[in-house]
């Protein structure tokens, strides 16, 4: 079977514009679900940059509420470390809780003031030594209100000695405690 030339330009036609076409919808589908996920991406960063500022305003306002805390309670302590803590108001303190409780300081000592550093806060220190007699429960006592009293005080070591009752002897408390002070900046 002989084709015309009709027939040939016809099929030549068809075998070329068939996949042009075929390729055109392809590209034409392509470009709407790339234009689809574009939409897509845009949303979801808008989102996520709403979402971000959202959090980190919220952020914001916390640590400045927790800075604001910490600024107030950095200031409390810096005020109550300040208090004076020199050998002789704290020997009055001491004598005046030991009258309160019925007890008797028999001796106190004290190298004296120095200055150290505490958690990159200069401060005086008051090393203090004391010995008080009295009644077991009046000694623990004058211990709770000194700690009470002596807000920026550390006990370091606490020995109450109970003699036995025949030897009769007071019973007595050997303590030794630190006083710290606010130097300043």
């Amino acid at each position: 079977m002989k084709l015309s030339r009709t027939s040939w330009l016809l099929i030549t036609i068809g075998v070329i514009i068939i996949p042009l076409v075929s390729l055109s919808l392809l590209h034409s589908q392509q470009l709407k679900e790339q234009n689809q996920l574009s939409d897509e991406l845009a949303l979801a960063q808008l989102k996520l940059n709403g979402f971000q500022l959202e959090q980190l305003s919220g952020q914001q306002g916390e640590l400045e509420e927790k800075l604001s805390q910490t600024t107030s309670q950095l200031e409390a302590t810096r005020y109550m470390l300040s208090q004076p803590n020199g050998g002789i108001v704290t020997s009055n303190i001491l004598f005046d809780i030991a009258e309160a409780h019925g007890v008797a300081v028999t001796e106190i000592s004290s190298p004296g003031l120095t200055i150290e550093e505490l958690n990159g806060i200069l401060c005086s220190v008051l090393p203090l030594t004391a010995r008080v007699e009295g009644e077991v429960p009046a000694l623990v006592s004058f211990v709770t209100d000194l700690s009470n009293e002596l807000t920026t005080s550390i006990v370091e070591s606490l020995e109450i000695i109970i003699p036995e009752a025949t030897s009769g002897d007071n019973s007595s408390v050997n303590i030794q405690l630190v006083i710290y002070s606010y130097q300043g900046e």
